[in-house]
C-alpha cells in the first residue's frame, strides 16, 4: 500500500470521527482550540492504537471482533445521540464543557469510532504495510479532521443552538443505526 492510498484510507477512517466531533462541536457555545485539541487527541490516538493492535492481533481476532463491532458502535453513538436530543429541549442547560470531553465521554466515543480502524490493522499485517508510518498517517490525519470537526460544529452551534444540538443528537443516532444495519 502506497503513501497516497494510506491517506485516502486514513481520510475515510476519519469520516466517523470528524461527524462525532462535529456534534461536539455542535454543543461548544464558543469555539475552543483547546477543545478541538482534545477531541482530535482523543480521537486522532485511538485511529493510530486500534491498527497497530489489529495488526498484532491478526486475523482470528478480527473474525471474532466483526461478529458484534457493529453493535458496540451502536450502543455508544446512541446513547450519545439521545443524551444531545434530550438536551436539547432543556432551556440553557448545554452539557458541562470539561465533563462533555473528561474520560468518561471521550473514551467510549474513541473507541467507537476507531473500531473499523482496527480491521484495518488487520489488512495491514497481511499487506505487509510499513506500520509505523501508516499509524502515524492515520492519527495525524483523524486529529485534523476531528479538529475541524469541533471548529466547524462550533461555528454551526453558535447560530442555530439548541436546533443544532438537536440535529447533532439525530445524527448520531443515524450513524448508530447505519453501523448496526450494516453489521447485520
Amino acid at each position: 500500500m502506497n503513501i497516497p492510498e494510506l491517506f485516502f484510507l486514513a481520510v475515510a477512517l476519519a469520516m466517523d470521527a470528524f461527524a462525532v466531533a462535529i456534534c461536539i462541536g455542535l454543543t461548544k457555545p464558543k469555539f475552543h482550540i483547546k477543545n478541538a485539541v482534545i477531541v482530535g487527541l482523543y480521537f486522532g490516538a485511538f485511529q493510530a492504537i486500534m491498527p497497530l493492535l489489529g495488526y498484532f492481533v491478526g486475523d482470528v481476532f478480527a473474525k471474532r471482533i466483526t461478529a458484534f463491532d457493529h453493535w458496540v458502535v451502536f450502543v455508544f453513538l446512541s446513547f450519545l445521540g439521545v443524551k444531545m436530543v434530550i438536551g436539547s429541549f432543556k432551556k440553557d442547560e448545554g452539557l458541562d464543557k470539561e465533563a462533555s470531553l473528561g474520560l468518561a465521554a471521550m473514551l467510549p466515543l474513541a473507541i467507537a469510532t476507531s473500531i473499523d480502524a482496527f480491521a484495518a490493522g488487520v489488512s495491514f499485517a497481511f499487506s505487509r504495510v510499513n506500520i509505523i508510518p501508516a499509524i502515524i498517517l492515520v492519527g495525524v490525519i483523524t486529529f485534523v479532521i476531528s479538529a475541524l470537526g469541533v471548529k466547524i460544529g462550533g461555528i454551526v452551534g453558535l447560530k442555530f443552538k439548541s436546533k443544532a444540538e438537536l440535529l447533532g443528537g439525530i445524527i448520531l443516532i443515524a450513524l448508530a443505526v447505519r453501523a448496526l444495519v450494516e453489521g447485520i
